[in-house]
């Protein structure tokens, strides 16, 4: 079988974008297998996702050759990425374990495109979650006092184990934004979608008291602005006031999880680019 391959890459739209890119992928004996794009009127920018194959792994350096000496004419951005590679991911949990078992069990079964080499957590709790798939668990214990240096090690471990999706799974810390910076782009986070009406502790607690009539779950890439990073995925349940707030939770609980899970999947299927404080989610 033939090498098969992720082009994704980002310009200013112009005419011949895609004529352009179409004829660089036959040029070098490219077959495309499909393909996706969107051009933003708003921001004039052209997206562009291609999933192709090569007579030959070895015809890629050419490949990659010809696309580099556009990036200056047309604006290029572009990475290309090979399907059969897992991504490479740490995830991040405190004491809630639902997402983090969720993702655990999609990796498990092939149901996700990634390599969980670590997990990385402020408590000792799902240890066992982890020890029992011989999953790498790291407790390391956050402080007010210690947080800059726990937070070197979690970047020194990112680069050990060469992460390249790092997953806040109900990791309930605040990351620095000198560590968002860093990893920008490659952090996605889950949190209810009650923000910001409901913040901090027992939110479904409090949104029982209000009688809401939808709950629900937004996955985001991580930024300096606390949970108003690109948006990934989203989804809601229509709930009833019979609701107890135990029941909402468990409710709240199992969209987190598909939400996270949609969202991971996108990421390490090259299917996410960004816009801006928005994404292109290429289907």
């Amino acid at each position: 079988m033939q090498p098969e391959y992720i082009l994704t890459l980002t310009c200013p739209d112009r005419k011949g974008v895609v004529h352009t890119i179409s004829g660089i992928l036959l040029r070098h004996e490219a077959n495309i297998i499909d393909s996706s794009q969107f051009g933003d009127e708003n921001t004039g920018l052209f997206f562009l996702r291609i999933h192709f194959s090569l007579e030959a792994s070895q015809d890629l350096p050419k490949l990659k050759t010809s696309l580099k000496e556009l990036e200056g004419s047309m604006g290029l951005q572009w990475a290309i990425a090979a399907c059969e590679t897992k991504m490479r991911v740490l995830i991040a949990v405190s004491r809630l374990g639902h997402c983090l078992n969720d993702l655990l069990f999609r990796w498990e079964n092939n149901l996700l495109p990634i390599e969980v080499c670590a997990v990385f957590s402020n408590h000792e709790q799902l240890k066992p979650m982890t020890s029992q798939r011989s999953v790498p668990f790291f407790h390391h214990p956050v402080s007010e006092d210690n947080r800059n240096s726990q937070e070197k090690l979690l970047l020194k471990l990112i680069d050990e184990l060469d992460i390249e999706l790092i997953v806040l799974a109900r990791y309930m810390q605040i990351l620095s934004p000198a560590v968002c910076d860093a990893l920008s782009g490659r952090i996605i986070n889950i949190h209810h979608s009650f923000l910001p009406s409901f913040k901090g502790a027992q939110p479904y607690k409090q949104a029982h008291e209000r009688g809401v009539k939808l709950i629900g779950a937004t996955a985001h890439y991580v930024t300096n602005q606390l949970d108003e990073g690109p948006i990934i995925e989203q989804d809601v349940e229509r709930v009833s006031h019979a609701l107890s707030p135990s029941e909402l939770s468990q409710m709240g609980a199992d969209i987190e999880s598909r939400v996270l899970a949609r969202a991971v999947k996108w990421h390490a299927e090259n299917r996410i680019l960004l816009n801006g404080s928005k994404t292109v989610v290429f289907p």
